[in-house]
């Protein structure tokens, strides 16, 4: 069986999630949808992870969004999956379902398909919440990457989760 290359920035972002959240004594979670995983396969491939990743949360079709992380259907039928209501209540379900510290969440766009003219293709949402912190201070970001075919969209919204686990990503 043949190994998995993971591209080198994405395993140098990891590692320094990894390293930086041990630091800090923190557990997190990722909550993702187009990224399909790769946040937690690249945190994953590196040694000692087990001491920082909590969980990992693939939610691809907005049922899962609902039964995993009990994002509303009135939040999904008012604003859509890729939102960032929808991304923020990604983030608050990582955490009531985990005992991560700190969870970020990514919905969005791939391709080829599926973009529209508000929601192009490149179009990500992330949201970062906290442990503790106020439900009502929302940590969330959308992106625009561009049309960089499903791999490239899916890498450059991996790297941005990953630096929203950084301890001060705040």
């Amino acid at each position: 069986m043949s190994e998995v290359t993971l591209p080198p920035e994405l395993v140098d972002a990891a590692r320094r999630v990894v390293e930086a959240n041990r630091a800090a004594g923190r557990r997190i979670a990722v909550a993702e949808s187009c990224t399909g995983g790769l946040v937690a396969a690249a945190l994953t491939e590196i040694p000692g992870s087990s001491e920082v990743l909590e969980a990992g949360f693939v939610t691809y079709s907005n049922s899962a969004k609902q039964k995993l992380l009990a994002v509303s259907g009135d939040v999904l039928d008012t604003f859509g999956a890729v939102s960032i209501a929808v991304a923020w209540s990604m983030a608050q379900g990582a955490l009531a379902r985990s005992d991560a510290d700190v969870a970020v969440a990514i919905t969005g766009v791939a391709g080829p398909g599926g973009g529209s003219e508000k929601k192009p293709v490149g179009t990500v949402v992330f949201a970062r919440a906290e442990r503790g912190g106020d439900p009502a201070d929302v940590v969330a970001d959308k992106r625009f990457f561009g049309d960089l075919g499903r791999g490239g969209v899916r890498l450059q919204a991996a790297l941005c989760a990953l630096e929203l686990l950084l301890p001060d990503a705040a």
